[in-house]
């Protein structure tokens, strides 16, 4: 890229992989700048769009997390890509899903991969993540009396780790040519299913944890009622249809064709995070 200065926007910068993101190219010489509506260098809001350029001003490069717990959104997007082409944007790399270039009509997913991909003025990149690890070890698949509850029908996911696809987004941001057009499938080096999950954390944690099947609409409504968008349950319906049709992700490899190791297992991940499962425990 011309621009020499290398300054990186990294949007969702308080979320799972943006701290990391910055963290990994501050130490590699490239100046990042985290935007989100809280906790980060700077103010961004999706729903502010008079927050975009201010975030924008003299970045180069871009780590594109798109708007949450939400199915449309692809016009925000545009204009914020708009004003990305204005200000000399050189490379985005989006964070979208697995299989995101396939989501439902009615999830702005493809539309925004789309949206990416067909702009002129910057080259990109797209990251599609399997179902993250962290996702047990917070509030989205907490194990609750010793029960992780999710509808999965015996179905298997390749899970991968936070730091992995963080480490894939900076090897794409620091160099924006040789990834160019290259879209991932990020995920872990074995499918598992829940109960695999289960196992694996009681083992590390020394506890009791088994897994709980659930009807998919029950557990969908209990994610309603415990305050997420009812608009997307279309999204929670895509998400754990695939498992349920045994349709998850399979391992890829591209964590190790980007980054140069072997995706994390989750054996790995859940060692590291036997003291978060305590602490659930405990409560």
């Amino acid at each position: 890229m011309a621009n020499a200065k290398q300054t990186a926007l990294i949007l969702g910068g308080s979320g799972r992989t943006g701290s990391l993101i910055a963290e990994q190219l501050t130490d590699r010489g490239v100046q990042a700048r985290t935007a989100s509506r809280h906790g980060s260098d700077l103010l961004f809001d999706w729903d502010e769009p008079n927050t975009y350029a201010a975030a924008l001003a003299g970045a180069d490069r871009v780590y594109l997390v798109t708007p949450t717990m939400r199915i449309r959104y692809v016009n925000l997007v545009a204009i914020f890509l708009d004003l990305a082409e204005a200000a000399g944007v050189g490379h985005v790399t989006l964070l979208s899903t697995y299989n995101g270039d396939r989501a439902p009509q009615d999830v702005d997913m493809a539309a925004v991969e789309a949206e990416v991909a067909n702009r002129g003025g910057f080259t990109h990149t797209i990251l599609r993540p399997a179902w993250v690890m962290q996702n047990f070890t917070d509030e989205h698949l907490p194990i609750v009396d010793g029960l992780l509850i999710v509808p999965s029908g015996g179905g298997s996911e390749a899970f991968v780790d936070a730091l992995d696809i963080a480490e894939v987004a900076v090897e794409t941001l620091l160099d924006p040519a040789e990834h160019a057009g290259a879209a991932y499938s990020l995920t872990g080096p074995e499918a598992l299913t829940f109960d695999d999950v289960a196992r694996t954390i009681a083992a590390v944690s020394r506890r009791s944890v088994m897994y709980q099947d659930i009807d998919q609409e029950a557990w969908i409504n209990g994610a309603i009622a415990a305050g997420v968008p009812a608009e997307y349950a279309k999204m929670l319906q895509w998400l754990t249809g695939a498992i349920i049709a045994g349709q998850g992700s399979r391992p890829s490899g591209d964590v190790e064709t980007v980054i140069g190791r072997p995706a994390t297992s989750f054996e790995a991940f859940a060692l590291r995070s036997t003291a978060v499962w305590a602490v659930q425990e405990g409560k």
